[in-house]
């Protein structure tokens, strides 16, 4: 019973049937070098950058000195023609005014919102950095 009642405890969190309907996104690979003048800002931890690439663009992010996140600047809802803004570790979208949270994956932080903002994989290797979604 007991393993039972962790089992069923696991599919009902695990449970996204809510998120199919969110936007996705292209494949993406693309690398750069950190030295490069367009990502000097984002060589300090709470330093970024905004990259052409993605749906919108995308904000590249130093959360810490050694984590990198990058997300696409296309509104989650997918209702807005311009891409969202980045200040104070937040993706604001200015059509809906909807918000979403780099340090927590992108999850939105305004209430009527489930898709989050699409988060690509980066990987550091020295001075390069590697952005895609695969």
């Amino acid at each position: 019973m007991f393993f039972f009642s962790i089992f069923s405890s696991f599919v009902n969190c695990s449970d996204n049937t809510n998120l199919q309907n969110c936007t996705r996104t292209l494949p993406l690979s693309m690398v750069s070098d950190l030295n490069n003048p367009e990502l000097i800002n984002v060589q300090t931890p709470g330093g970024f950058a905004l990259l052409n690439g993605g749906n919108k663009g995308i904000v590249l992010f130093n959360k810490n000195g050694t984590e990198f996140v990058a997300f696409d600047r296309l509104c989650p809802a997918n209702d807005c023609n311009l891409p969202m803004t980045f200040e104070n570790r937040m993706l604001k979208c200015t059509c809906d005014k909807s918000a979403y949270s780099v340090d927590f994956g992108g999850a939105p932080q305004t209430n009527g919102f489930e898709c989050p903002a699409i988060e690509y994989n980066v990987i550091k290797n020295g001075s390069s950095i590697r952005i895609s979604n695969f």
